[in-house]
Order: C-alpha cells, then structure tokens, then sequence
C-alpha cells in the first residue's frame, strides 16, 4: 500500500498524459512546451475564471498584466492596440450577461462604455439600462478580433457589434419565456443603428418536425433564470473581406455576420436584411460534402481566416464534441435535446463553398479523448501558418505547426475561488508585442520538457 500511495503522489504528469487523463490532481502549469524558432511569438490574452479578469502573458508565461475590472460570462476579452482591453464586467447572475461592455486604457481607467440594448425592469429593484452582452463582440476593423497584418481594430472610433439577449414569448417555438440572441451594431456613441433577432427566422433555421417538438417541449430551460436558451449562440463575428465576395459569391459579403448556435450545430451566416444567406448543419447529413466532414457537435469560434493570415478565407472552427442538437429522442438523449453526441474534440480547416476539409487537429485512435473540451474553447490562425488552440475545459492553451507539431503550450495556473476550482479559459488570442507600447519586448527562453516517465515531485525531507 505504501508503495502505490508513494506511486501516486510522486509522479508529475506532462501535459499529453495530463490531457488523457484529466482527472490527476498533480499536474505543471504555465508554460510547458516553448521553441522560440518555430513559434508565432506575442502577448497572450485570455480570460480567468470567476470574477479573475482579463490577463496577459508573455510566451514564458510570465504575467505581465491583469485588469481585474474586465471580468465576468465567457467574455471575450482582447487587447487593442496601444495596451487598451475591451471586454464585459460586472456579471448579472444568474444570467450568463454582462451588464456593461467596456474599454479600458492601460491604467484601468473606462475610455469607452455601452449599456443601452435594454432598460430591464427586475422586481425589487430600478430599472437599468443593460447591454446584456454574452459571448462576444466587434469591434470595426478587425472582423474576427484577432491580429492580422490587414485588419487592426478601431480603438477611439467606429462601430462595435454586440451579441446580447433579449427576453421574448414566441407560442410557435415554445410556450416557455425564451432568452434568445440578439444581435446589434452600435456607433461610438452608442446609437443602435442595425439589430436581429434570432427568434424571428425559425422558418430559416432547417429544423426537423422532431427537432421543432424537442424545442417545444425541451428549449434548453434555466429555472433560475426564468427563460430557456433555445439556440445559445456563442460567437458572432464579421464575414470580413475575402476571395470568395471577390469572385462574386454575395453570401460572403464583408459586412455579413458569422454566428454560431451551440444547442443547435448550427453555423450561419446572414446578410443585413436578416435572411440565412449561408448555412452548416443542424444536421450534417443533408448534403454529401458536410456528411463526409461529419457532425460537428457544440462548436465554438466559427469564424471566415481575414485576409493577411495563411487560409485566408477559410473557415476555421473549434468542434467541441460533447452532447448538442435538437431531434428525435433516444436512449442517451430521452427528452430529444443533444441527441448527436462525440467524446472528443477536433480544430477545422474547411473551404465554405465546397465544404472541403482543408486542415484538421484532433487525436487519432483510442487517444482521442485527450483532445477534449465539451464546451468553451477556440482557435486562432497566426502570421506564420501555426495555429493557436484553447482547450477552454482543461485551462490549456497551445500552438500547432501546420504538421501538427506542438511548439508552445501553456496550461492555466488561475483557478475560480468557487467550489468548482475551475480553471477554464474561455477563448485566448495572441497579438503582436508592439500593440502594448507600455512593456519592453520580454527576452525569450526556450522551455524544453523532460520525457514523461522522468517527471518527478520531489519527496519532502
């Protein structure tokens, strides 16, 4: 007995094993896996949980900066450039929303404000203006939020567009208060100049008979909020310039916008009149070019590469796996609510007219679940072809060659003070160094990890 309980506690997981078996309680944090020559190298930004903030790092996983004011639900949270941070705060539980969309300079202080998507009325208390913001957010000039060398984002003008909620009853979805997803394009000043609600193109969204009675009856309720997230979109972004709308396909316009539903497996895009104009899923099988991809399952992140980035053009998106999807009820889903169903997570490159898969990661064979986040997560193309991943779940961020090889790695040493002791990240991004003037550019090092059979605690004397 002494010798397992000596096995167990001294033997320090690296990160591969770690991510198969995620259930060790001794496991390396920070940065894991770091070789300068081959990676994209910048500042990291990402969320922490609870109410942690916004924090950056630097690729040894020095934190180099944390505004503790830019926190709340699943943000995201960018940095701009010029050291500016722009994300919600001030968390409406038990909604997952923000009250207020902010921007703050280096010191913390609010450059920029929104809070006008409704006035809400709650029992007990005055009436307020709220965003009501949830998952994401942006701003003009930079399509997707993250860097490339043709697209910065505006940082003392232009328009933000905000994915928000709004609380509606629609008796041909379900007979239960829906908080659905509202969408709306802000100026600088705050005026409302474009909005879409997402209740009002049911008819659009490809739904089986089946599908449509499992949302009746089952809308993905939340009974301390009082309302059912139905769709729960949880990203949002520009279709931003591309080749496609060059050649003359209308449905990739610039100015369209790319959202993901994850209750539904739906990825869409729609132009500004509101209609469908482009659409994945519910169900992958319709078509013979997404039945060869195969089922994406509560993705994350969808989003058209910008120009200047290699793939350009491409959709890139996190396939979380997990349980999503409306349908017919089975053993494993009895109420029909996340009936398609996979047990590990994969990143894809795929062209969006053909529907061809152009890059893929995941984990092949039985290993597969060590490539596994059933919800949060994303994934970022950089300048030189690498590709950043968050596996939100675990708290682990890392950048792939386009050969799949893992040149950084970095896992979350943050945790939420809750119960939970979660470390997850929501979405991470990587920007230049230059875009935080504040900091000298840090001296780098590489970080080269022993083989996994001679990772040690060392024992107490």
């Amino acid at each position: 007995m002494k010798k397992l309980f000596l096995v167990t506690v001294v033997i320090l997981l690296a990160p591969s094993l770690l991510h198969t078996y995620p259930s060790v309680s001794v496991f390396p944090t920070g940065t894991t896996v770091f070789h300068p020559d081959k990676t994209w190298s910048g500042y990291t930004v990402f969320d922490t949980p609870g109410e942690g903030g916004t924090a950056v790092i630097d690729m040894n996983g020095n934190l180099v900066k944390r505004w503790t004011e830019v926190a709340g639900v699943p943000g995201p949270f960018r940095v701009l450039p010029g050291g500016y941070v722009l994300g919600g705060t001030n968390r409406r539980r038990p909604h997952q929303e923000v009250p207020e969309l902010i921007q703050v300079n280096w010191d913390g202080e609010i450059v920029w404000k929104f809070d006008h998507t409704e006035l809400v009325e709650e029992e007990g208390k005055e009436p307020r203006w709220m965003a009501r913001q949830h998952h994401d957010w942006q701003r003009e000039g930079s399509p997707v939020g993250y860097y490339s060398p043709e697209a910065e984002p505006l940082v003392d003008r232009g328009r933000t567009l905000i994915l928000a909620h709004r609380n509606v009853l629609k008796p041909e979805i379900t007979d239960k208060l829906l908080e659905d997803d509202y969408i709306v394009e802000v100026t600088w000043d705050g005026e409302i100049v474009w909005d879409w609600l997402a209740s009002d193109h049911l008819d659009d969204f490809g739904f089986s008979g089946e599908a449509r009675n499992a949302i009746y009856r089952h809308p993905n309720w939340n009974k301390n909020r009082g309302s059912a997230d139905w769709l729960h979109i949880n990203a949002m972004s520009y279709v931003g310039p591309n080749r496609w709308f060059d050649e003359g396909d209308e449905r990739f316009h610039p100015d369209h916008i790319m959202w993901s539903s994850r209750e539904t497996n739906i990825i869409g895009i729609i132009d500004r009149k509101g209609a469908i104009v482009w659409k994945m899923g519910p169900d992958y099988r319709d078509i013979p070019a997404l039945a060869e991809l195969g089922q994406i399952v509560g993705q994350h992140d969808p989003h058209i590469i910008p120009k200047g980035l290699p793939g350009a053009g491409n959709l890139l998106v996190f396939d979380n796996g997990g349980a999503a999807g409306y349908g017919a009820p089975n053993p494993t889903a009895p109420t029909g609510r996340g009936t398609a169903r996979r047990a590990y997570s994969r990143v894809l490159e795929i062209n969006p007219v053909t529907f061809e898969k152009v890059w893929e990661y995941a984990v092949a064979g039985q290993e597969q679940i060590s490539f596994f986040s059933q919800y949060v997560s994303s994934a970022q193309r950089l300048l030189n072809g690498n590709t950043m991943i968050t596996e939100g779940a675990l708290g682990r961020i890392f950048e792939v060659t386009a050969e799949k090889e893992i040149v950084w790695e970095y896992i979350n040493p943050y945790y939420a003070t809750d119960p939970n002791r979660t470390n997850r990240i929501f979405r991470a991004h990587r920007v230049p160094y230059d875009w935080v003037p504040q900091l000298e550019r840090p001296a780098e090092a590489a970080v080269i990890p022993p083989p996994n059979e001679e990772f040690r605690v060392i024992p107490s004397r």
